[in-house]
């Protein structure tokens, strides 16, 4: 499956540079507002120690990883949505992304220009909110012109999808993102995904500064946003693969490893896929012609030496569609 995340902040928060160290990729990192105008994209792979032990047992020519894709936009200011800066259009970038890493200042520096004269996390978590909230408005105000028009025409499913696309409008109209929404119905929140609505993404929060410098109300602000973060100081850091783990446990996804001598590839499922969603990632028509899957824990492989040594001490098994995939298992898919 395929995990994407699109990177926001306001300008001079370090956006850039966080892409840069993910990416190991020399993107524009200037200190002055608007650096970035085009998106930039950067496909990461995700650190798996794994993936070499697994390659070394089965001798495999090639180690391919799982990967995530960052997308990094220019940054936002207050009042993006009129057209401020450069207006809010770059959002439209990031809504088919799985999440959103709001990056957030709170490093204190006078060599570092902010945008809003001074550093205060709180008021710049508060101004992407509301940027992005209004954006989601912009959207579900065009659709629901549509659905409204659609169920005139007497057809009853356009009128339930009305109804249900007029609870997100009253949702976004109280200015408030709707991942802290409570009242939402599973059929609204599945519309809001089909538009991609940004303020139904999972939410994790990139704190570029020290352990220090991070206030108590914005730890609690946080936390009441459902969030996860991740504290890294930029301008020292050289490793920020915590926040691809962090994205991992937000997003409930985890690994699983198929090997041989060709290659050793990790892959990435959801928590409590069942083998055939699993064999449906990595091939779209394994899923549908699934018949089992033999299966051996990492840790069983690697004891055992590999496939050979699993089967001959018991340890492989054979599973069947309402097998749950373990992280870290290693498969073999048959399929008709």
């Amino acid at each position: 499956m395929n995990i994407s995340i699109g990177i926001v902040g306001l300008p001079n928060v370090g956006k850039s540079t966080l892409f840069n160290i993910l990416t190991k990729q020399a993107v524009l990192a200037a200190n002055y507002p608007f650096a970035t105008i085009d998106p930039n994209v950067g496909i990461v792979p995700v650190p798996d120690e794994r993936i070499d032990t697994l390659a070394d047992i089965s001798e495999s020519v090639e180690k391919i990883p799982a990967v995530v894709e960052f997308y990094d936009i220019a940054g936002l200011v207050k009042g993006a949505s009129t057209g401020e800066g450069l207006g809010n259009q770059f959002l439209t970038h990031i809504r088919e992304t799985s999440a959103i890493c709001m990056v957030l200042r709170v490093f204190p520096s006078s060599d570092v220009v902010h945008v809003e004269g001074e550093v205060d996390a709180l008021r710049d978590l508060e101004i992407l909110e509301t940027e992005l909230v209004l954006k989601d408005f912009e959207t579900i105000s065009s659709h629901l012109d549509k659905v409204t028009k659609q169920a005139r025409s007497g057809d009853k499913k356009e009128a339930l999808r009305k109804e249900r696309v007029e609870e997100l409008y009253a949702a976004l109209d109280g200015g408030k993102p709707l991942y802290v929404s409570d009242t939402l119905s599973e059929e609204a929140r599945e519309i809001a995904g089909e538009l991609g609505l940004l303020t139904t993404k999972r939410q994790i929060f990139l704190l570029n500064g020290k352990e220090e410098d991070v206030s108590a109300e914005l730890r609690s602000a946080i936390e009441e946003r459902r969030g996860a973060y991740v504290i890294s100081d930029l301008g020292t850091a050289t490793d920020v693969s915590g926040l691809i783990g962090k994205a991992y446990e937000t997003l409930g996804l985890m690994s699983f490893f198929t090997t041989g001598e060709k290659e050793t590839r990790a892959w990435t499922v959801r928590r409590g896929a069942l083998a055939p969603e699993a064999a449906g990632v990595i091939h779209t028509d394994f899923e549908e012609k699934f018949i089992r899957m033999d299966v051996v824990s990492y840790d069983d492989f690697i004891s055992c030496g590999g496939w050979s040594g699993a089967r001959s001490k018991g340890k492989a098994r054979t599973e069947g569609r309402e097998y749950e995939v373990a992280d870290g298992d290693v498969v073999l898919v048959k399929h008709g």
